[in-house]
């Protein structure tokens, strides 16, 4: 790998976490109990959570990358799968969220990516 493509690859790394850091900030300043999550490799578990007051939990992957909804998809379907094995929870008490930055907007305007099943609550597919 050359030293520009390195140096691109360290660049685009710290805008991301800069992006889960100002999500993460925003949302604790609106009074929503959020944690930044640890990368764990292929058991990564997403970026943020919510704790919600019912015993539920949201799993937030953070995106500031090319728009690639099915892939940003089948990724948070995975963390928060791995999120509730890693900590004995029943997988219907943790849902998840994509959260995608848009250029030049706040965290505030950033998409907000789910599935259907998931945004309805009807279970697995028929």
């Amino acid at each position: 790998m050359t030293n520009a493509v390195a140096a691109r690859n360290k660049r685009n790394k710290r805008k991301g976490a800069d992006w889960e850091i100002d999500f993460n900030q925003g949302m604790r300043e609106e009074g929503f109990d959020i944690e930044r999550l640890r990368l764990a490799g292929k058991d990564d578990e997403g970026d943020n959570v919510i704790r919600e007051d019912d015993g539920y939990f949201l799993v937030i992957e953070n995106k500031n990358a090319k728009f690639e909804p099915g892939v940003f998809i089948c990724e948070m379907e995975r963390e928060a799968a791995n999120f509730a094995k890693h900590r004995g929870l029943d997988p219907a008490k943790v849902d998840g969220i994509v959260v995608v930055k848009r250029r030049g907007k706040s965290w505030r305007q950033a998409f907000v990516l789910t599935t259907v099943e998931r945004y309805f609550e009807l279970g697995g597919e028929a």
